[in-house]
């Protein structure tokens, strides 16, 4: 990642470095890439992601007997055992017909238990109301102790940690590169939303569950993370004008339908993120980072893995500039400044 992000595309006199450098960028923007070492399996005839966690792949099945190890349904992939704290068993089959929160976690990871203890208190709130939800924990603590520590503070179900096969399959079915994160699922197994960690904390009542994601967020301390998993649209507006961070959302909102409907239909990842971020100590703190100007309305498109930023400093933003700067950023028009 050092050897990718030390230079901005475009900031350098080679323009043979220029190109190969941007090739590699939007590769790793494409695939959602956080870590290294990271494999990514496609399909060379569609381009389609096969699996996210190839790492995990080559180490469960050295010999390549599962190959082209493609996707398969969460119903397959969970079927067995499931544990209770309490020592009592129940089969997977259980979950069917549920919202599911797959939960990957563990208990030396202090983050991870600050999100458990919000998790319970959402959990119960939710179940109290009559909804059908369970959450799944899928353990990557390093003892059986460990493990059953922690999960005694859990309330609902969990992979026996003896099982590490099937916990692995998990972990490449979803293609976990961190922890916490919660992946909550439609009660036919599909994927909601990947981002439940942020959902829990945005949404502490759990007024919004199951959270299928909205086109444009406003920018918060608990969904900042976001920022590093891609380009981000970054909309400053001065929070101090009743009603501008709403009128900002619904200004980009249709840009932002329109980009995620047309790569959905891909079956692929949407290329940017689209926030609106207001006047607040975390918005100052970015500003800072980025060297951003304290204009607002400020559009902007920052890419931090590639330590890149794109800024359209304007005295008004209208559906048409937004659209105008969106389509020559997709179509590589727009020359980034450094970060």
């Amino acid at each position: 990642m050092d050897e990718l992000g030390s230079v901005a595309p475009g900031l350098v006199s080679n323009p043979a470095a220029v190109s190969w450098q941007g090739l590699l960028l939007k590769l790793w923007n494409k695939y959602r890439v956080s870590n290294v070492p990271s494999l990514i399996f496609i399909d060379a005839t569609t381009g389609k992601v096969v699996c996210r966690n190839g790492l995990l792949v080559i180490r469960d099945d050295p010999e390549g007997l599962e190959f082209p190890w493609g996707p398969k349904p969460f119903s397959e992939v969970v079927a067995g055992p499931l544990l209770r704290n309490n020592g009592q068993t129940l089969d997977s089959s259980a979950l069917e017909g549920s919202h599911v929160g797959v939960y990957f976690s563990a208990h030396w990871c202090p983050p991870c238990r600050s999100l458990t203890r919000v998790l319970v208190e959402s959990y119960q709130k939710i179940k109290e109301v009559g909804q059908k939800f369970e959450i799944l924990f899928v353990s990557a603590d390093r003892s059986e102790d460990s493990f059953k520590q922690y999960f005694s503070e859990m309330p609902w179900v969990a992979v026996p940690y003896a099982d590490e096969a099937r916990r692995s399959r998990l972990n490449r079915l979803y293609g976990i590169q961190g922890i916490p994160t919660l992946i909550v699922l439609d009660p036919k197994g599909e994927v909601i939303t990947r981002q439940g960690r942020v959902e829990v904390l945005n949404d502490v009542e759990c007024r919004e569950f199951p959270w299928h994601p909205k086109p444009v967020l406003e920018l918060t301390d608990s969904n900042a993370v976001q920022l590093n998993e891609g380009p981000c649209l970054v909309l400053f507006v001065d929070s101090e004008d009743d009603g501008e961070s709403e009128a900002a959302k619904q200004l980009i909102q249709p840009i932002a339908e329109k980009i995620i409907a047309k790569y959905k239909a891909k079956e692929e990842e949407a290329p940017l993120l689209f926030f609106v971020a207001g006047e607040d100590d975390m918005t100052d703190s970015l500003r800072d980072y980025t060297n951003l100007p304290e204009a607002a309305p400020l559009l902007t498109i920052l890419d931090m893995s590639a330590r890149a930023k794109y800024v359209m400093d304007v005295e008004e933003i209208t559906p048409e500039i937004v659209e105008a700067f969106v389509s020559d950023f997709l179509a590589d028009k727009l020359k980034p400044e450094p970060i």
